[in-house]
């Protein structure tokens, strides 16, 4: 099997993630509900990796780092405890549902919600439908049409890093100063660069800093978390038991209590510390590198494929190790299916929970067959991958 989707998920993970996983199940307790030795390893495991996480991402300490069970929940943590009725908020047609369906919960509760779209170049000449075309299918985002977004009085601006269908990756730093200027919060949804692409919150102005753990940062599925720039008090959305202060009938205010409610992964956090320990040890522009060597390899021979449609703008030196195409109008999960029955590969068509970038792109009903790779995969697999394509 050759796995070309680690953009949705890790499969090709360091072997001491597993290990680490195993023996926190036959070690630990549950961490912050106890003194004995096994709740002391679990919650020793769990600030480790708080510190860890916090290092990785520059965030104020690792008290301002929350675990939760995925990206999805940590964005409706910052959506849902940040966000109120009247309040004017921006995001972009990058998004994945994941920030999308709670910002439109939120627009329905009456914040009003302004989605910027992509640029869309013009011209007068005959070719000027060709331009246009090349605008479409490399799904840059108008960033001056952003900037003109973000106002004084705009609440908050929520927005991903690189777009899971382009791979197209945006200036946090440049984002992050406009909305400091307008007096704006900045969410950051990193789940397609965590663990892949340097991020400072206080270099990039980051409010709250929202990542998975399954994905670039290599660790077990049902981990994640948020980072909150201190003093920032978010709504938690749950509450319950938190292990202190149990005669109070509220829940703890302090982080990262208060946006832990529950039993934590205790299980999934060890093997998620292991993953942040090798990409230390490896170095994460090492590894970012050798993923952005198999994605050129790949893009450079798949272009030249006839009638091959690839998405995103590939004129970027940085971008996420994702290349989204077609082939000329075959259903894009007729032609996933092919791939893994005839060659075994995997990969993802469909939607990729993606829906305003792809009706930018005009792909809605045809959907587009994403390849993302990973820095353990070989240039055997990316060959075959073309050669598979080619011989469709």
């Amino acid at each position: 099997m050759i796995y070309l989707d680690s953009a949705a998920t890790s499969f090709y993970r360091p072997p001491q993630v597993a290990e680490a996983v195993a023996e926190a199940i036959r070690s630990i307790g549950n961490c912050s509900r106890g003194v004995h030795r096994e709740a002391l390893a679990g919650a020793r495991i769990v600030f480790e990796t708080r510190q860890l996480i916090a290092q990785l991402f520059h965030a104020p300490g690792p008290e301002q780092v929350a675990f939760t069970a995925n990206a999805t929940q940590s964005l409706n943590i910052a959506v849902k405890g940040l966000i109120a009725p009247g309040d004017r908020v921006v995001t972009t047609v990058l998004e994945h549902n994941s920030v999308l369906r709670p910002l439109y919960e939120m627009e329905k509760m009456g914040a009003e919600l302004i989605v910027v779209g992509c640029e869309r170049e013009k011209g007068d000449s005959r070719e000027n439908n060709n331009i246009e075309r090349t605008a479409q299918t490399a799904g840059r985002l108008d960033l001056e049409a952003l900037k003109e977004a973000i106002t004084p009085g705009t609440r908050a601006v929520v927005m991903t890093h690189a777009s899971n269908l382009t791979g197209n990756c945006q200036n946090l730093a440049m984002v992050g100063a406009w909305c400091r200027q307008a007096g704006a919060l900045f969410i950051v949804d990193a789940s397609q660069t965590a663990g892949v692409f340097p991020i400072d919150m206080e270099r990039d102005r980051i409010d709250v800093l929202c990542f998975t753990g399954h994905k670039g940062l290599m660790g077990p599925q049902g981990t994640g978390g948020l980072c909150v720039r201190e003093g920032l008090v978010i709504r938690p959305l749950l509450s319950g038991g938190s292990g202190i202060r149990t005669f109070e009938k509220t829940h703890p205010s302090q982080m990262p209590t208060a946006l832990e409610a529950g039993t934590l992964n205790g299980h999934g956090i060890a093997g998620l510390r292991a993953a942040l320990y090798y990409i230390k040890e490896q170095g994460m522009d090492q590894l970012r590198k050798r993923e952005q060597f198999l994605m050129k390899r790949f893009y450079e021979q798949v272009r030249e494929i006839p009638d091959i449609r690839i998405y995103g703008d590939f004129s970027q030196k940085n971008r996420a190790p994702i290349v989204s195409l077609n082939l000329g109008d075959e259903d894009s999960a007729a032609v996933s299916d092919y791939l893994s029955q005839e060659y075994g590969i995997a990969v993802r068509p469909g939607g990729h929970c993606a829906p305003l970038m792809h009706l930018a792109l005009g792909t809605k009903e045809q959907g587009a067959v994403r390849f993302s790779f990973s820095h353990f995969n070989t240039e055997e697999h990316i060959d075959t991958a073309v050669r598979a394509l080619r011989e469709y």
